[in-house]
């Protein structure tokens, strides 16, 4: 086929297709400029949950921090240090002066922190104390018209099926919120380095990387945890989240504020871990106390420690079976029994001695 042939045919196609567009009304309406956008239907009022999630984000989200770690490295080659960016978490401010409450695994390792306002501001920030124990840190930043802290709740009180809200930093995502339900209570978690964790708040409220740090909130907007770890196989949320009971947290930070560590409640006497757990696979449960403090609220209650014979024989003296009410068979019951306690409580301790039963009262201390 000649050029000439192939242009004539081209263009008696275009003149083809110009005469379908005249011939085709369906096609005139695509660009006749008549269709508009549909009119928006009105949604009405909010529902009262709505406005409730809605007012309580407003007034907590001030109190809520991101934070940002950067951690000391050398180069192999030049030996020289620099700061390396870390991770991130979240916190939430504690009180009037700076001070701000995080988990101890958002700042392990790090050689400096950054806290991030809501504001946009951004403060470094110190370390005053960590305690490994409950994942629970405090930082502080040197800033001016701080927003109000979040408010503190209770524990005690809590239901499996009561509303949560957890404000944080997900993915680096400042300012989340999520929502979710309390769904059981008094968990256990044990860290990849072998540490347990007890009591804590299970939740189903959406908890992912960068939310560890930040508040669970009731539907008050309280206070009620702090959202430190998440069960998932994949590394992102699964819908089971674990929260430090506040608690434990409101009797832990004072302490690292004051002391910059926590001393955990004792009773006077002293345990010895390997020789308890002997015990407890020969049958013996319960805790066995090993020596008591002199003056302690133990001595002055009359407790009795172990002793050793001359031949090398281990004699147990009281065996603490129980505080008030619950049961104990290992050292790590009765830990965690006493880590609910506060100094200067009053309990009362179910003993075993000499095969006989019996019960003693006495005040909690501030260290074991």
């Amino acid at each position: 086929m000649s050029f000439a042939q192939r242009l004539a045919l081209v263009v008696a196609a275009a003149l083809a297709v110009s005469v379908g567009w005249r011939l085709s009304p369906a096609l005139i309406d695509l660009f006749d400029g008549t269709e508009m956008p549909r009119v928006v239907t009105a949604r009405g009022e909010l529902a009262a949950e709505e406005r409730s999630t809605i007012e309580l984000f407003q007034a907590t989200r001030d109190g809520v921090v991101a934070i940002s770690t950067a951690a000391r490295v050398v180069d192999p080659w030049t030996r020289r240090s620099y700061d390396q960016p870390a991770g991130s978490g979240s916190g939430f401010l504690w009180d009037g002066q700076g001070h701000v409450v995080t988990n101890n695994h958002v700042i392990q390792g790090a050689s400096r922190a950054t806290v991030a306002l809501a504001d946009g501001r951004r403060f470094e920030a110190r370390l005053v104390g960590r305690d490994p124990s409950h994942d629970l840190a405090v930082l502080k930043i040197d800033a001016a018209r701080l927003p109000e802290p979040v408010a503190i709740g209770t524990s005690r009180d809590l239901q499996v099926g009561q509303k949560v809200l957890a404000i944080g930093n997900p993915f680096g995502l400042d300012w989340t919120l999520t929502t979710g339900i309390v769904s059981a209570l008094d968990r256990e978690l044990t860290e990849d380095n072998g540490r347990t964790i007890r009591g804590l708040v299970q939740t189903d409220a959406a908890i992912n990387p960068g939310n560890s740090g930040g508040p669970l909130l009731d539907s008050a907007g309280r206070l009620i945890g702090v959202n430190t770890a998440i069960f998932s196989p994949s590394g992102g949320s699964a819908g089971i989240g674990f929260a430090v009971p506040v608690g434990t947290v409101n009797r832990v930070v004072p302490q690292l504020i004051e002391t910059g560590r926590y001393t955990p409640p004792g009773l006077g006497v002293r345990f010895d871990a390997r020789v308890n757990a002997l015990a407890n696979r020969q049958g013996i449960d319960g805790a066995l106390v090993m020596s008591v403090e002199p003056g302690s609220p133990a001595d002055r209650a009359g407790l009795d420690p172990a002793r050793m014979t001359r031949d090398g024989r281990l004699v147990p003296g009281d065996v603490i079976r129980g505080i008030d009410g619950a049961q104990v068979r290992t050292l790590d019951d009765l830990e965690a029994q006493l880590d609910r306690l506060s100094p200067g409580q009053e309990v009362e301790l179910d003993l075993r001695r000499n095969g006989e039963s019996r019960s003693v009262s006495l005040s909690v201390t501030g260290g074991s």
